[in-house]
């Protein structure tokens, strides 16, 4: 299946590192990022999982739980996390899937039904579009998804900005504009109209053209 943004976010059972999960029940009322990774002992998935390690608390600010994934089974992912915790200096405490039946992988549309069922055998160029980041909502839907290439690592700093981005519009009817960061003006929606605006907004706004009303963003 082909998985779209509002799309529902599908549900399964997996093995972690942190014991066996369903999916939608560990999300629970919160937010959550699954990330993948198309192979263990990988240079940039390497660098990618330490950092997300160090992120962590950020994203628990915001009630979001991170849950990592590769395609070879939770015996390596414990072993592949020393080497994490030794060359990045951070330690792996959200959980990693073990995928090594390719179902995870396939179910979110990162792997063709004709990749076979197992991990063994396959190299990293084989997975390599297990290279993306979901986020998904407490309402189960896919809010955004990012994918890239496996020279190219991640910039999870810009996954935290668009989370922050996603959780105030979903709150508010506003946009957010280019380069946003948190604390920043936003655009109001164009869903909102000028009457229904000056109600939200008595103190007015900033529009240098009609279609663009720019406010504080809302507290």
């Amino acid at each position: 299946m082909s998985l779209r943004i509002n799309a529902e976010a599908p549900n399964f059972t997996a093995e972690t590192t942190q014991g066996k999960i369903d999916f939608h029940q560990w999300i629970g009322d919160g937010w959550a990022i699954l990330f993948s990774h198309p192979k263990d002992f990988t240079p940039v998935c390497t660098t990618e999982l330490g950092y997300m390690a160090r992120l962590q608390p950020e994203f628990e600010k915001r009630k979001t739980k991170i849950l990592g994934l590769s395609v070879d089974p939770v015996t390596n992912h414990s072993k592949w996390a020393k080497d994490i915790e030794e060359t990045q200096g951070s330690t792996v405490n959200y959980p990693m899937i073990g995928d090594p039946e390719l179902k995870v992988a396939k179910l979110y549309d990162m792997l063709p039904e004709g990749a076979g069922t197992t991990s063994d055998g396959r190299t990293a160029a084989d997975n390599a579009t297990v290279r993306s980041v979901f986020i998904i909502g407490p309402d189960k839907k896919v809010k955004a998804m990012l994918t890239y290439p496996m020279t190219s690592g991640r910039n999870f700093d810009e996954v935290l900005r668009l989370l922050d981005s996603i959780q105030l519009t979903a709150k508010h009817q506003v946009a957010t504009p280019v380069n946003w960061k948190h604390g920043e003006d936003v655009i109001i929606a164009g869903s909102v109209s000028d009457e229904q605006a000056k109600v939200k907004y008595p103190q007015g706004w900033k529009a240098p053209k009609p279609y663009l009303r720019i406010v504080p963003m809302p507290k």
